[in-house]
């Protein structure tokens, strides 16, 4: 089992993939889906907001908070492809790849929720994140469903 640190710093590493994603996303999108980039920007704000979460929790366990992006291996890159797709200017493309950021940050929750051994303000924290990250996974989703029409 992973020390409680060690869960909260890859949940860190993936915000920040996140962040990282869709402001990728909001430089490139064009004219034409420029609907998306306030919903980009505010689940690049959530990231950011939750990061430092996390930062405080676990420099408050006199741990050592991670700066920056997840390394391969530590969990999946929720936005390893980004450049080249959004490239593009496919709505539906852009949104099937924001779900597939998405299905990895939630699953990375899933799994520090179910695995990490997590008590305390550190559950409490990263299940009230989660939840969040739940509902914008799920309305990123109605958006590519409602783009695939």
């Amino acid at each position: 089992m992973s020390t409680t640190n060690q869960v909260l710093n890859e949940l860190i590493e993936i915000n920040n993939d996140r962040i990282a994603g869709f402001e990728k996303a909001l430089a490139d999108i064009n004219d034409e889906n420029i609907d998306l980039k306030g919903l980009f920007q505010e689940y690049a704000t959530q990231s950011r907001k939750f990061s430092q979460e996390l930062t405080a929790l676990v420099a408050a366990r006199a741990g050592e908070p991670e700066t920056g992006n997840s390394v391969a291996g530590t969990l999946h890159r929720a936005w390893i492809d980004v450049k080249a797709l959004f490239g593009g200017s496919d709505r539906e493309s852009i949104l099937s790849e924001a779900e597939r950021g998405e299905d990895a940050i939630k699953k990375a929750y899933k799994i520090a929720l179910t695995d990490g051994g997590l008590t305390g303000e550190a559950l409490e924290i990263v299940s009230k994140q989660s939840q969040d990250i739940l509902s914008a996974h799920d309305s990123i989703k109605a958006l590519r469903d409602a783009a695939k029409l």
